[in-house]
């Protein structure tokens, strides 16, 4: 009987929003990690690493992501671990990792600039990457999905306060397609999920749309999305 031994890994799936679609719609960026050495030296990965000994699995993943984007996370969720008998293949040790997903303010992670070993792409149209972390990308954008209608995925990529325009253009980035405006503004305002806050966004060119935040109180609905085509909305 082989004795090998299992060595536990922390990884993080970051996913940012930005206006980089046919004309300026919202898709879903992430950043990786340029793998410098063996096994995988060149390839692409999420960022992580070995857990220490003395380190919390949360710590780990901030970690990760600070040493990797310099910014701080809006939302920091544990999202599954990975521990097949078969992605280890090959190697001396037996490697199990805790996944976790993150997000950050689409304002911040514009400053998240490539560099030699780090890149920001598309997490869409992802290369292979190192590892099973192709299939673990899957699986978050999956899990965003299937929960785009609870507040806490939307949530974490917003401001406190924000239009519905610009939570109709999360929703769009997360489930890929386009939404009617006027059907989105429709279900979420009848959702009980938003909170009107009186004030309007200042700075816009035409009538300055309101300003909403997400209710405190368990709503009774969930957001539902009628896709169609886009059009203008200025509230």
């Amino acid at each position: 009987m082989i004795d090998q031994r299992v060595l536990l890994a922390v990884s993080t799936v970051i996913f940012t929003v930005r206006p980089t679609g046919a004309n300026g719609s919202h898709e879903l960026w992430m950043p990786l990690v340029r793998r410098i050495r063996d096994p995988y030296r060149g390839m692409w990965a999420l960022p992580g690493g070995p857990l220490r000994p003395n380190e919390a699995l949360e710590d780990s993943a901030l970690r990760d992501l600070t040493l990797t984007t310099g910014l701080a996370p809006t939302h920091l969720e544990q999202l599954a671990t990975f521990g097949g008998l078969t992605r280890s293949a090959g190697a001396e040790e037996r490697q199990v990792t805790v996944v976790y997903w993150a997000s950050l303010p689409p304002q911040e992670a514009a400053m998240g600039e490539n560099d030699i070993n780090v890149t920001w792409l598309r997490a869409t149209d992802l290369p292979d990457l190192a590892f099973d972390h192709s299939d673990i990308v899957t699986h978050a954008l999956d899990r965003l999905r299937n929960r785009i209608a609870e507040p806490t995925v939307a949530k974490a990529f917003l401001p406190e306060t924000f239009t519905i325009a610009a939570l109709r253009e999360v929703h769009e980035a997360i489930i890929g397609d386009a939404l009617d405006p006027a059907n989105f503004r429709r279900h979420v305002l009848s959702s009980g999920q938003l909170e009107d806050t009186g004030e309007r966004l200042e700075g816009t060119r035409h009538r300055p749309p309101k300003l909403y935040r997400f209710a405190s109180a368990k709503p009774s609905k969930l957001f539902s999305h009628p896709t169609s085509d886009r059009s203008e909305e200025t509230s």
